[in-house]
């Protein structure tokens, strides 16, 4: 399909991208506050755009791809609260300043698209990766622009209604969690002799519905994570360090300070790992997309097909210049006033060049991942805590002399610029995956590179207040804050490196499982008969039980409807249509979170909508366990056989 000749970059299609940019954004804010995790908005977002775009005749397959395209900031973007509330965590900040904030996300991002230029010809077009996401989002682009109208149409109308029908179970099943009639959480801690274990899972559809997505392989690894942490760990390490109090009390001190510092050194291994592992598929791509950049020199006047039209390499380098000026002008401001005032000019340009070379590498493993098991299950928490190590130890050398009195600015500022860095990486997590829906629907590149620094825009624009109306209503980390898990973890790093008091020893122990965890993948990998994703191991060591255990039911629970729908008629429209249920059941909590928020931040009470008291909490512990359990089974069968009904 040649698209030169059809609709494509259009206002309709940046406006409409907009909108649900802005939509999906918030969500993933509150999502990934909540839980750690984000969502990748394409799949949604395309269903989306043929529904609104299928009354326009002139309406085609590459303009609603380019909304989708728009949308895909949505979780990209989102990624910066692994790190930028870590500043309200340690004090420093006491909300989000917008302009401060919007400069770092839009220049970040802006210049991380800029990176996907040459990615692009590295990752998508001499890659044999099988970017996942990206080709479900073109075969859902195509199922929609098919020969067959009134199937294509039939079908979008039931993913549709399958999104829009979830989201709505989903908000209603957190309302009535917010007035108390289901409980939130359902937890159980025992000791056994001088060791103490226990389990907890939040009630929430969301992380149902992230766990659908993230797939049974990667379920099963965040599993045994659990089993490591809540099984072996916490029983090992309450009998160390025994302590007074109820059990739950004791283990959440002995996890929070020794269990998830294990996980920390088994993602850092794990990361280490993976960009390692990058380092020449990468290298042998920019070669080949240079060796084709000088073929093109040499011939000028042969017309470049469709699908090789990327943005011109002189306006990449010189967007990638013109980005640089705001992101230094924000470190400056953001190092001026402060006891690090003196030393503003090497540690300004010490930053810039970190993030500019080491947010190159961290895309590229970004992309490399996203291409390889998905953007949902990319690892940027991951690459994210190895980039705040590097930052710390950088400016820790580099800052030596200022005294401890600097220590607390010097924590902030490596936050800062780490901040700054996951914006420009993992721009590239979600919009390769994009470039391959393109690639696959016959759309322009540079079209696509355009429509993304628009949702970079529109991501930039919401970021910052959704993150100070969140804080505002709940707060980050502590008993009844959104807990913020990356944040938490990337602070208390940066915090150790520089002042020196972080526990290597715990950390050492991560990596010695890290690694056990690294060769029994690779046995894996080579026999092909099983995966264990070390990354998602860590995380099922270093997150909290209450969110991951959830997203392991969501993978089961995924696992179960596709094995079920294999058997029906029209088994990939069930698929699809049980990923878009999946995908509604994440925005509508997560949406519903952040308006419970503002009625929270108007009301000034912390649980505004409750109609009982404690002494249902026996009821509302019931009730919540059958809705959490009866409600997704309920939603997949309406969509499976709704699926079923539709013409081949």
């Amino acid at each position: 399909m040649q698209a030169s000749h059809l609709k494509e970059l259009s206002l309709r299609g940046l406006l409409l991208g907009g909108a649900i940019t802005l939509i999906f954004t918030a969500a993933n804010v509150y999502l990934g506050l909540k839980v750690g995790l984000t969502f990748a908005s394409s799949i949604p977002a395309a269903v989306i755009s043929m529904a609104l775009l299928r009354p326009f005749k002139n309406a085609t397959i590459v303009e609603n791809n380019i909304v989708q395209t728009v949308a895909s900031a949505a979780g990209t973007l989102s990624s910066v609260i692994f790190v930028l509330p870590g500043l309200v965590m340690i004090g420093w900040w006491t909300g989000f300043p917008f302009w401060q904030s919007f400069a770092i996300v839009a220049a970040g991002g802006i210049l991380g698209v800029m990176y996907s230029v040459p990615l692009r010809r590295a990752l998508v077009t001499n890659s044999d990766l099988p970017y996942p996401e990206g080709v479900a989002a073109a075969e859902v682009l195509k199922v929609g622009a098919g020969e067959h109208r009134e199937e294509a149409a039939a079908e979008n109308r039931a993913g549709l209604a399958a999104l829009v029908a979830s989201s709505i179970v989903s908000a209603a099943f957190q309302l009535l969690s917010a007035m108390r009639i289901f409980a939130g959480e359902f937890d159980a801690y025992v000791r056994v002799g001088p060791s103490t274990t226990g389990f907890g899972i939040a009630a929430s559809l969301a992380l149902i519905g992230a766990g659908h997505l993230i797939g049974l392989t990667v379920g099963l690894a965040i599993l045994t994570g659990l089993v490591i942490a809540w099984g072996i760990a916490m029983p090992i390490l309450t009998a160390m360090h025994p302590m007074a109090g109820a059990a739950a009390d004791v283990a959440g001190f002995i996890w929070s300070h020794y269990v998830r510092f294990i996980g920390v050194g088994a993602i850092g291994i794990s990361a280490i790992w993976t960009i390692s592992r990058l380092i020449a598929p990468v290298w042998n791509g920019l070669m080949s997309a240079m060796a084709a950049s000088r073929a093109r020199r040499t011939n000028p006047n042969e017309a470049l097909p469709i699908g090789e039209r990327d943005m011109p390499i002189g306006i990449v380098a010189l967007v990638s210049v013109v980005c640089l000026i705001p992101i230094g002008i924000a470190l400056w401001a953001f190092l001026s006033g402060t006891a690090l005032g003196s030393m503003v000019v090497p540690l300004v340009a010490a930053a810039i060049v970190y993030i500019v070379i080491a947010g190159f590498l961290v895309a590229a493993a970004c992309g490399y991942m996203a291409g390889l098991i998905g953007s949902s299950n990319s690892p940027v928490s991951g690459l994210a805590i190895l980039a705040v190590i590097g930052a710390s130890l950088l400016l820790a050398l580099l800052a030596h002399s200022v005294g401890a009195s600097a220590s607390q600015a010097l924590v902030a500022y490596a936050l800062f610029v780490t901040a700054v860095l996951i914006n420009v990486a993992t721009i590239s997590n979600d919009n390769l995956q994009d470039l391959k829906t393109g690639q696959l629907v016959g759309a322009t590149p540079w079209k696509q590179q355009a429509a993304l620094v628009v949702g970079v825009i529109f991501g930039a624009l919401v970021i910052p207040p959704i993150l100070d109306l969140l804080n505002k209503a709940y707060g980050f980390g502590g008993a009844h804050g959104l807990p913020a898990p990356q944040a938490t973890l990337i602070s208390t790093l940066a915090k150790g490196v520089i002042q020196g008091h972080i526990d290597w020893r715990l950390i050492g122990v991560g990596v010695l499982v890290g690694a056990v965890i690294i060769a029994i993948d690779e046995i894996g990998r080579i026999t092909r008969r099983f995966r264990l994703p070390p990354l998602a191991v860590g995380l099922g060591i270093y997150l909290p039980a209450s969110t991951t255990a959830p997203a392991v039911i969501g993978a089961l629970f995924g696992a179960a409807y596709n094995r079920w729908v294999t058997k029906r008629p029209n088994a990939p429209a069930a698929k699809r249509l049980g990923v878009l249920v999946a995908s509604g059941l994440i925005v509508g909590e997560s949406l519903f979170g952040v308006l419970l928020a503002g009625i929270i931040v108007a009301s000034g009470k912390p649980s505004p909508l409750a109609v009982v008291g404690d002494a249902f909490g026996t009821w509302a512990s019931v009730l919540g366990i059958i809705a959490f359990v009866g409600t997704p089974w309920l939603l997949y069968r309406w969509i499976g056989r709704r699926a079923g009904q539709l013409r081949s």
